[in-house]
């Protein structure tokens, strides 16, 4: 007896973001089918736009979604900058029933942050880990991976020009406290493996980059790659929450800042540094050195002009 399967079928939520282009790129650019939803169609510049099928959907919508989701076999899940507790909680039900009704094979979800053991007070977490819930008991085969802090952080306004003219790298976080930076690119090998990782079925796998460094270990990563002396400055949080604020809103740099609130308090030494060797091994991929992503990157966009 032979059983006929799907051709495969990737959804990849966020497409037109950052973490979801950068999985949408990885899977259009290995000859996958892959539709990117997001609420605003892709615009030809957007992330992910040149390979991939942009998909118009709201994730309050149920029945976007499973217009979305008709033909998927495959769901990469990422939520947007949203920390309303019943608004996440209706997204990630809605996607679980959506890739129930069609039959999905696998979802991977990116939580964006590492989840403390216990619940806290910050909506940055717990929005997160409700979506986890909801998700893993959703009967979809599931497997969740909680990555650190983006590279992909400090190449943007924000940070790119102090970097680049005054040699400083500032960022919302202790100097002492060690983190496994990941790139966007780690975050889309590890997405991918993980679609074809059967035994990682149902579990939740903390991710991270190939070097756990502190804030002056990755300033001299920096001094390395851009050929000049680079410092860390541990940014306020608070002042950090302002600045996000005048991009994304009040209510949006509240649930991000409040995961660097939540570190700043000195209870959180080890969120933030899984150990790369079980990433690699669990995945079979290989992560990349911070040096090596900081080469690569075109950090004469942020020079100053000479005047």
């Amino acid at each position: 007896m032979t059983h006929n399967r799907r051709e495969r079928r990737y959804l990849v939520t966020g497409a037109t973001g950052f973490q979801g282009g950068a999985v949408a790129r990885l899977l259009a650019g290995r000859g996958a089918d892959v539709r990117g939803v997001a609420r605003q169609p892709a615009r030809p510049d957007s992330p992910g736009a040149p390979l991939v099928t942009p998909v118009s959907a709201d994730l309050g919508s149920a029945d976007d979604l499973r217009k979305a989701f008709d033909g998927v076999t495959h769901a990469a899940v990422v939520m947007p900058l949203e920390y309303e507790a019943d608004t996440v909680a209706r997204y990630a039900r809605n996607i679980a029933e959506a890739a129930r009704e069609a039959g999905v094979e696998r979802i991977v979800y990116n939580t964006n942050t590492p989840l403390p053991d216990t619940v806290t007070g910050f909506a940055g977490f717990e929005t997160r880990r409700a979506a986890e819930e909801i998700l893993l008991g959703s009967g979809v085969p599931t497997v969740v991976i909680r990555p650190p802090v983006y590279l992909d952080n400090l190449f943007s306004p924000w940070n790119g020009p102090a970097l680049v003219n005054d040699g400083v790298l500032a960022y919302p976080l202790p100097a002492d406290q060690r983190v496994a930076w990941m790139s966007h690119q780690d975050l889309a090998v590890v997405v991918a493996a993980a679609f074809e990782a059967e035994h990682l079925t149902g579990r939740v796998l903390n991710v991270g980059g190939a070097e756990i460094l502190t804030g002056p270990e990755l300033a001299e990563r920096f001094s390395r790659g851009l050929d000049r002396e680079v410092s860390y400055l541990p940014l306020e949080v608070d002042r950090f929450e302002a600045g996000l604020g005048q991009v994304v809103g009040a209510a949006a740099a509240a649930g991000v800042a409040g995961i660097y609130h939540h570190v700043a308090g000195g209870t959180a030494a080890h969120l933030l540094d899984p150990e790369p060797a079980g990433v690699e091994r669990e995945l079979g991929v290989r992560l990349t050195p911070a040096l090596r992503w900081i080469t690569e990157q075109p950090w004469r966009t942020w020079a100053r002009a000479e005047d």
